[in-house]
């Protein structure tokens, strides 16, 4: 299989909808991405086949990593200050919601999206002409990665850095190589122009705005698909925080801050439980 040619679209081309949330047509600006590293057809093969198997198995990477990193691996103060780790935490927390707000652009602004591909597997089936698809070609996995970046930031273990990081941005890399293959040869020069018009993964900003202003946003769309993802990253800091407290504090916190600690879980609790009772009350209505 050969990688696309790299070549320069001349007039806005319609983007294409795929596995990882769709694809925006009507790319308001012109302009040249950088080239990709061209790689030998055995490599590329290899890429290709690795992100297809991986695209199964995306969902479960971070819950699984997130465990077997907390029971193997040990947080440290960085430069021995409370202080600068509570700043961490808050950045982290910061650039989750960054993340999320991504991972919002997309779902709420494009109609029609298929994230989780066909049985498992990478699929795409209408084009979509409106919003942050026109800026960045994977604006999910885009935001994944800002999330797992803030996530990082909580943990502040030096093992996080050189392997989560890293290792996340190799697999997606693979993930999006597949998608681009797939979506080169069902859809052909259509996908090629937006494939060189747009970048893979940083974003450009020229005419956001007015991209965004042109499609329909759907709150309702982004609650019912992203709140699983909201709660799963929120969890993901929490666990973090308390790692990191049970490491540096041991058994003398369980002593001093069970009481509250388990307050503040029922009322948790609680209040997911409240929200989506809600939530499904008003879907039934609407139906």
């Amino acid at each position: 299989m050969k990688d696309p040619v790299i070549v320069v679209a001349q007039q806005p081309a319609p983007i294409l909808n795929n596995s990882d949330g769709g694809r925006t047509a009507t790319v308001s600006q012109v302009k040249t991405t950088s080239p990709s590293i061209s790689l030998p057809a055995p490599a590329h093969e290899v890429i290709v086949w690795f992100g297809h198997f991986m695209f199964r198995f995306r969902n479960a990477l971070f819950p699984f990593t997130l465990v077997l990193l907390v029971l193997i691996s040990t947080p440290r103060l960085p430069f021995e200050s409370a202080r600068l780790d509570l700043w961490l935490d808050a950045v982290g927390v910061m650039l989750a919601f960054i993340g999320q707000t991504c991972r919002a652009l997309a779902i709420g602004s494009v109609d029609n999206i298929r994230r989780g591909g066909h049985r498992k597997r990478i699929a795409a089936e209408t084009l979509i002409h409106s919003g942050i698809y026109a800026h960045t070609r994977n604006p999910l996995y885009l935001g994944n990665l800002i999330i797992l970046s803030g996530l990082l930031l909580i943990a502040n273990c030096r093992w996080w850095y050189l392997l989560v990081w890293p290792g996340f941005l190799g697999i997606y890399h693979a993930i999006v190589r597949a998608e681009e293959e797939f979506l080169a040869e069902k859809f052909g020069p259509a996908y090629r122009d937006y494939l060189h018009t747009v970048n893979r993964f940083l974003p450009t900003y020229t005419g956001l705005r007015q991209s965004l202003a042109r499609s329909s946003f759907a709150w309702r769309r982004v609650r019912r698909k992203e709140f699983g993802v909201v709660c799963s990253w929120l969890a993901s800091a929490l666990v973090l925080l308390l790692w990191k407290q049970w490491e540096q504090e041991g058994p003398m916190l369980w002593k001093a801050h069970l009481p509250y600690g388990l307050l503040f879980l029922l009322v948790l609790l609680g209040l997911v439980r409240g929200m989506v009772w809600l939530y499904q009350s008003r879907t039934r209505k609407a139906a």
